[in-house]
């Protein structure tokens, strides 16, 4: 009997580990790092992340219509990684907001990064990339202000303050600055 449970025990284990490392490696592979587009993440296996946070989010109407005004001359870098829950978390949530203003994909940049917070061509280089999801938002080319992990209060509601040229001030980027 004994022998059993130190057989299941170790059984156990190994499994955990080997799931574990097959995890990690997925997580790492460099198919799932560099330039994508929004469509990357709606496919197997990211869909199922992507999906559920997307369809659970309620988009603030309100803020949407004032949104569409603010986005002449409007870019979006956005630098994200599919092993990081803070980006499984806003980019659908972003992608569901961004296809309700009509924001030009053209305009929309997405880097996925690996677990260092690079790419193998250095896509990262020269933009102080600290925590994921960072989104930088540029007007006419010149950066207006960045989002860095989560909102202070809803995506919106913050893009809409950066957009509309109001003083943000994002928390953990402004502590954290050089």
């Amino acid at each position: 009997m004994k022998s059993y449970i130190v057989l299941v025990i170790v059984c156990s284990i190994t499994f955990a580990l080997n799931a574990q490392k097959k995890e990690t490696i997925a997580q790492n592979r460099s198919d799932y790092i560099g330039k994508k587009s929004m469509d990357f993440f709606k496919q197997p296996p990211h869909a199922t992340w992507f999906d559920e946070s997307y369809d659970s989010y309620e988009l603030d109407r309100k803020t949407i219509t004032k949104l569409k005004n603010h986005l002449d001359g409007i870019t979006i870098k956005v630098f994200m990684s599919v092993w990081c829950h803070d980006s499984h978390r806003e980019i659908p949530r972003l992608s569901k907001i961004l296809e309700a203003i009509k924001f030009d994909s053209q305009n929309l940049e997405i880097i996925a990064l690996n677990r260092a917070k690079k790419t193998p061509n250095n896509l990262q280089e020269g933009f102080d990339i600290r925590r994921t999801p960072t989104l930088i938002i540029y007007k006419n080319g010149n950066e207006i202000n960045r989002f860095v992990e989560q909102p202070r209060k809803s995506l919106e509601k913050d893009l809409l303050k950066i957009l509309s040229g109001k003083n943000y001030k994002h928390t953990y980027f402004n502590i954290h600055k050089k």
